[in-house]
């Protein structure tokens, strides 16, 4: 079984892949999916991590006949009302770096004693244009005055998580996994693709 993830961060590609390595389906592997720089992107003006998630899985999932899965996350932190949420990725503009996404956290942060925030992830799985379902995940943590760690991407260097004391940044992509908004997310999808998978094994043995 191919899930096609359509996301040019080549970072979170590297754990998607990571994450369905560990799955536990002997058949699934999650791959790029091809000619992803040639497809137009779609616009991501939905108002949440699910919305977008769902509206970039159906327009992908109409240049191929495998499984689709999209992925839409961001950091929602207390103090700012939520923000950068959907908007994490360009919180510092358009083609914002992570570095200038960082400095304006740190900068917005700059007074503020309430550091508490937390990373969601929302994922979508769709087929032929069509959205079969969308999974969540969310992990609390602080965030700190300054950059920790050189792994991970995005807010990862700020976010600290307090049950492992270090930041993501300093996680490995295993320990990252196991405890982060995307394995959460990605792990409530894989119960979806094992029930799709013995039920299609199901149909083949009685053809068979």
């Amino acid at each position: 079984m191919i899930v096609y993830a359509c996301s040019s961060n080549r970072a979170k590609l590297e754990e998607l892949i990571l994450a369905g390595q560990g799955s536990g389906i002997p058949r699934l592997r999650i791959e790029p999916l091809p000619g992803l720089q040639e497809i137009p992107a779609p616009v991501e003006n939905g108002a949440s991590f699910e919305e977008n998630a769902s509206l970039k899985a159906k327009h992908y999932s109409a240049s191929t006949e495998e499984f689709i899965l999209a992925d839409d996350s961001g950091l929602e932190v207390s103090a700012l009302h939520g923000a950068p949420g959907i908007y994490s990725a360009r919180y510092a503009g358009p083609n914002a770096t992570d570095a200038a996404n960082n400095d304006l956290l740190l900068c917005r942060l700059e007074n503020q004693e309430n550091r508490k925030g937390r990373f969601v992830c929302s994922v979508a799985l769709a087929r032929a244009g069509h959205v079969l379902t969308t999974v969540r995940g969310s992990v609390e943590g602080e965030i700190l005055k300054q950059r920790r760690g050189d792994r991970g991407f995005g807010y990862d260097p700020l976010f600290f998580y307090p049950p492992l004391g270090r930041t993501f940044a300093e996680l490995t992509r295993d320990e990252k996994l196991a405890v982060s908004h995307r394995g959460q997310a990605l792990r409530n999808l894989f119960i979806y693709l094992a029930q799709f998978d013995r039920s299609n094994s199901a149909r083949s043995g009685k053809i068979g």
